[in-house]
């Protein structure tokens, strides 16, 4: 603060010429550096106000403010792509899931620069690098032996010849007898649902009745990491770095310890798994979303590794 004042003081003239941008922003060895991304926004729709001011407003500003202080900054967004929302979409507006993604990354491009957001790169998560990258990471969690297999139940329409994932079935909600519960929430009393617990499900694609079938998916083995990540979490607590809320949101998670997590579906849109007997399924949004950030970067610069594995820079 006492720096600020004084240059405030000297005026402009005491200030350090601007950064020359370079084409990429890559880590300079001896300067700050410094990454920043926003929340992917999802594609399925037209933006809002809130969009702007809850996913993208805070990182302009910060991105901006690095820039003032003369900081090597790269700042990169793009859409979230992939996921039960999109197909569902797609069906609505009688588009394929890709031509939907097409439509809205350009909306939400054309948004976010009315608004001027300065971001480096503004990318998407529907590309080559996405798939190659998630595949990656996946074969190194299975060599590591951190996946597991695992059946569920799952409901599937014979008509259609598919699985229904949650957003794909209708019917009565077992709490409070809702006629029109989601497969994976209802509306009215707000409790989560699991679709093969739906009393009467209708498959939303035909209106035909699905039957609970089983069904093989994979499975991040989380029990296998906990006692790392609460001895990680305790170092990091310790930092000061984590807000209130963070630290009990994880605490809860952690409370009743944690359990395998499923991150395949069986949906024709998103990232295949690179596995066999698993080659006709698709990566859980949830999975392969994050890794979009990396991927998005890449499509940037073919030397991301340097932002995304250089934690001494």
């Amino acid at each position: 603060i006492a720096a600020a004042v004084d240059i405030w003081a000297r005026g402009p003239a005491a200030l350090p010429p601007p950064r020359q941008p370079r084409t990429p922003v890559l880590p300079v060895e001896g300067e700050r550096n410094v990454l920043i991304t926003s929340a992917l926004p999802y594609v399925n729709n037209v933006p809002h106000l809130g969009n702007i001011i809850g996913c993208v407003l805070s990182a302009d500003t910060f991105a901006r403010y690095c820039r003032l202080r003369n900081w090597n900054t790269l700042f990169v967004c793009g859409t979230d792509e992939y996921g039960t929302a999109t197909e569902t979409r797609a069906l609505e507006e009688g588009l394929s899931p890709q031509e939907l993604c097409d439509r809205y990354h350009a909306v939400h491009a054309d948004v976010y620069a009315w608004f001027r957001i300065s971001f480096d790169h503004f990318g998407r998560t529907t590309t080559p690098q996405q798939t190659r990258i998630a595949q990656d990471i996946f074969q190194r969690l299975l060599a590591r032996g951190f996946l597991l297999q695992d059946t569920l139940e799952q409901l599937r329409c014979e008509s259609c010849g598919r699985y229904l994932a949650d957003r794909f079935v209708e019917g009565t909600c077992p709490f409070c007898g809702y006629a029109e519960a989601r497969g994976d929430q209802c509306d009215k009393c707000g409790k989560l649902i699991n679709a093969v617990e739906l009393k009467n499900p209708q498959c939303k694609l035909c209106r035909g009745t699905p039957a609970a079938m089983p069904t093989q998916h994979l499975f991040l083995d989380l029990p296998k990491l906990e006692g790392r990540l609460e001895a990680w979490l305790e170092r990091t607590w310790a930092a000061g770095d984590w807000t209130a809320n963070a630290r009990h949101i994880t605490r809860t998670w952690l409370r009743d310890g944690l359990k395998p997590r499923c991150i395949t579906r069986d949906l024709a849109w998103g990232t295949p798994v690179p596995l066999d007997g698993f080659r006709d399924k698709v990566f859980y949004v949830w999975f392969d979303a994050p890794i979009g950030y990396l991927s998005i970067t890449a499509n940037y610069t073919d030397q991301w590794e340097r932002w995304w594995k250089n934690p001494q820079q």
